[in-house]
């Protein structure tokens, strides 16, 4: 059970997707004006990726044993076949929510993000399990930083803010700080 926490924390915290190792920034930046949409958006993101965790462990112990050159292909055609689902699924359940989430959602399927945590977990040979927990970790992780963000943007559009520097520079300063503040997690658990 430890191992498992490992890679949960490993996961949402020291190897946070977005705000470590630079993965997925185009939701990051664009959906996280609004904590609401924030936490949607990374309720998608999660969904996503528990999916393509489970399908990249069936395709690593089934299929691509038998033709590894298929690895990337699969991943991709597994990412655009899931965020189709869960675009259709929002429209009908939702559709001020994909209204909200404009062209963000579609752009799952870009999002490197997801397509790194099926390279990863094959990378790191996590079992299905752990590949869960990953799934999971990474989901938190990014959800984490789209959450951050949003509330600190939603901070700032009440604030003092000169004229100057408002905008994307601003977001982009916000950002980096939010890294810096996420490599204090560099030295958790070591040993």
């Amino acid at each position: 059970m430890g191992d498992l926490l490992w890679i949960l924390v490993s996961a949402m915290l020291v190897n946070n997707f977005t705000l470590m190792l630079f993965l997925g920034l185009c939701p990051f930046m664009g959906v996280s004006a609004r904590v609401s949409t924030a936490l949607r958006m990374g309720g998608a993101n999660i969904f996503v990726l528990v999916i393509t965790s489970m399908v990249a462990s069936f395709l690593n112990a089934y299929v691509l044993p038998f033709a590894p050159y298929l690895r990337l292909i699969s991943f991709i055609v597994v990412i655009a076949s899931l965020v189709q689902i869960v675009e259709t699924v929002i429209k009908k359940v939702s559709p001020a929510l994909f209204r909200e989430l404009g062209i963000f959602l579609p752009l799952i399927t870009t999002n490197c993000a997801i397509l790194g945590l099926a390279i990863f977990q094959t990378n790191r040979g996590y079992d299905f399990v752990e590949g869960l927990f990953y799934a999971i970790g990474g989901g938190l992780g990014l959800t984490l930083a789209l959450v951050l963000m949003a509330s600190i943007r939603e901070q700032i559009e009440v604030a003092d803010v000169p004229a100057m520097a408002r905008g994307m520079g601003l977001v982009l300063i916000i950002a980096g700080s939010l890294s810096l503040a996420f490599m204090g997690f560099a030295g958790l658990f070591t040993s």
